[in-house]
């Protein structure tokens, strides 16, 4: 997995390519950890994610709650928006 961070004023977009599973979800909780203090939303690019384990969805969560819900999933395909369709993650996230 890589993650690729573009930031835009107090906007952080954390583009997120290949597997989100067990090894790689800590990469993201670092990535969430560097994200500067000033940082106002977030938008999650997955429009290159293949795959999301549970570990990945935690991550997601992570996330949300990091940003007091100013949270964007971007470009999600079919098999992982029926993760967090089936995970109930769907109606906490907003999406483009």
């Amino acid at each position: 997995m890589t993650i690729e961070k573009t930031i835009d004023g107090t906007e952080a977009t954390l583009a997120i390519e290949g597997w989100l599973d067990t090894n790689a979800a800590p990469e993201l909780l670092k990535a969430l950890d560097e994200l500067e203090s000033d940082t106002e939303s977030l938008v999650l690019d997955l429009s290159k994610l293949e795959y999301i384990s549970s570990s990945g969805v935690r991550g997601i969560v992570s996330a949300y709650k990091k940003m007091n819900g100013a949270l964007k999933v971007r470009g999600a395909a079919p098999g992982i928006m029926s993760i967090f369709k089936a995970t109930g993650i769907d109606k906490k996230l907003s999406f483009e």
